[in-house]
């Protein structure tokens, strides 16, 4: 990329981005946004009081505690399998299934091949 076209492509992102900004500073959302931020920062500094301090305050240990807990009742930890939907197209028949181990499929596998059946499936859903 030659220099001069380098030049161009920064000058039109610069264009860009202050559009963008200008967009932004006339947005009434983002002015009550930095208006509640000033006056937050006005407020902790009156009561010496940080970041941290006013997380603790709003979201006690207790709270913060209960999703970990959460996380942690998960049985196994392993994903769910997701689940197949196989139809026969010589019978109509259909088998739904998470796992390989299902009996009629096994019995399609023994009697029609691995890849013929596989060829069958319909759908996967999560």
């Amino acid at each position: 990329m030659s220099l001069l076209s380098e030049f161009m492509q920064k000058e039109q992102q610069l264009k860009q981005l202050q559009a963008e900004m200008e967009r932004l500073q006339n947005d009434e959302r983002l002015k009550a946004e930095l208006e509640f931020k000033e006056k937050l920062e006005a407020l902790m500094r009156e009561f010496s009081k940080s970041s941290a301090d006013v997380i603790n305050l709003l979201q006690p240990q207790g709270a913060k505690a209960s999703p970990a807990k959460a996380a942690s009742a998960t049985p196994t930890g392993r994903r769910k399998r997701k689940l197949k939907i196989y139809k026969n197209p010589k019978t109509g028949e259909v088998v739904e299934t998470r796992g390989g181990n299902q009996k009629t499929l096994k019995a399609w596998k023994d009697e029609h091949g691995s890849d013929t059946v596989e060829g069958w499936l319909v759908r996967v859903e999560s």
